[in-house]
């Protein structure tokens, strides 16, 4: 990333003052960035944005509200399934626009947003930060510098050791609120899949079920409400059948397994638990000349190690040809992703430029976890996933060219 010495100071907003209202707090961290606006429609959420962001912060129930406010750049981090009018609505604006992962829980939507983004020169950027994490990012380079030869493979086992407390006591078990957890919880691994691929999905066949929490009646009567995970989070519950105050609606899948076969031929595999004993990501990466994987991932604090096996063939050997650690964090929540991930955004918004994130590939993330979904509620049927129009794969492969930067006008 180009540094500049004197960056402006952007003059920030966050929709959605809840779980991740945090990653906007990171803005502030280099002085190049002032939240000076918020919007919630919950009490709590409003009053969490004061205690976050400080007594000076100017808090409204409606985001609607919020172009009073003078906004060079907007975080988007509500729940999903209302992520799309408000990225539209600062998108008209001219307001640059950060967008959670994933971009919406509709393929037309996620269309939409690219399309406003385009029509108007609006930036967009969407949150994956998986992109960079560390220890992605070290497999990513290795790819690059053709360590394996080319790409034919890509797996990925994600054990989500704390799913029932995160996914199954409040609105992510529900369908209508998250399409599924192959699209909530897996658009980030489907986004690391295809980059660490080189392609995107086009042929999608899935299975899954609801084997655990589906059968737990521990129940509440009435939705969280305003309650976060933080509140009821308890990591020494074990097993997950002891699991009390589950979300009174529970249709999505605990468990699931794709496969997809890549624009550019590449054979994907992707595998979701939601009641493992632990909490990591494993990645592995065959080429015609080896194989990389990754033996823990960072984001709960372990210390993760990448192994590629690239010079001879043997059996089981555990002393790979190479062993070393992921590149440097910037440090914090996910490995220091986080982090990285808000400094790109911010950096992007003033200069504009190329980004590790994709609009499109999110769009492709969404897609894969939309057609993953319905083919395991189909018996497995193969799902067609439909490509971009042409001019906004074309427009945002140029990194949004002729997009707008803000007046700055915190200077």
């Amino acid at each position: 990333m180009t540094s500049h010495p004197a960056e402006p100071e952007l003059r920030v907003g966050v929709v959605g003052t809840g779980q991740r209202a945090a990653l906007a707090g990171r803005a502030e961290r280099h002085g190049r960035a002032r939240v000076v606006s918020c919007a919630d429609t919950s009490e709590r959420g409003r009053a969490d944005a004061r205690k976050i962001f400080g007594s000076g912060v100017q808090v409204h129930e409606h985001y609607e509200d919020m172009l009073a406010d003078d906004l060079d750049a907007v975080f988007v981090l509500t729940p999903d399934d209302v992520h799309t009018a408000p990225a539209l609505y600062f998108l008209e604006a001219g307001v640059a626009v950060f967008v959670e992962k994933p971009l919406a829980i509709d393929l037309d939507d996620c269309d939409r947003i690219l399309a406003t983004a385009a029509r108007t020169g609006t930036r967009l950027y969407v949150g994956h930060n998986l992109r960079h994490l560390p220890v992605l990012r070290t497999m990513r380079g290795l790819v690059d510098e053709g360590a394996i030869g080319t790409v034919r493979a890509v797996w990925c086992r994600h054990f989500v050791g704390h799913g029932g407390d995160y996914y199954f006591k409040d609105w992510h078990a529900e369908r209508a609120r998250t399409t599924g957890l192959l699209l909530q919880k897996g658009a980030h691994d489907l986004d690391a899949i295809h980059w660490l691929a080189g392609g995107s999905a086009r042929t999608v066949t899935a299975l899954g079920d609801l084997s655990v929490y589906g059968a737990n009646p521990h129940r509440r009567t009435q939705p969280q409400g305003s309650a976060r995970v933080q509140d009821w989070f308890d990591k020494g519950v074990w097993p997950p059948s002891a699991l009390r105050d589950l979300n009174p609606v529970i249709d999505v899948e605990d468990i699931s397994m794709v496969l997809a076969r890549l624009n550019n031929g590449v054979l994907t595999s992707y595998q979701q638990c939601h009641f493992t004993p632990d909490y990591w990501r494993n990645y592995t990466v065959i080429g015609d000349e080896g194989r990389i994987e990754n033996l823990g991932d960072g984001v709960e604090g372990d210390a993760p190690v990448i192994k590629v096996w690239n010079r001879r063939r043997s059996g089981y050997r555990p002393g790979a040809d190479l062993t070393l650690p992921p590149a440097e964090a910037a440090g914090g929540s996910h490995g220091g992703a986080d982090q990285s991930l808000v400094d790109e955004f911010l950096h992007f918004v003033a200069y504009g430029g190329a980004t590790e994130t994709s609009p499109v590939a999110a769009r492709e993330a969404v897609a894969t976890g939309i057609a993953a979904t319905t083919s395991l509620r189909s018996g497995g049927t193969p799902v067609e996933i439909p490509a971009i129009a042409p001019h906004l794969a074309d427009y945002f492969e140029r990194h949004q060219p002729g997009s707008r930067a803000p007046a700055f006008r915190g200077d």
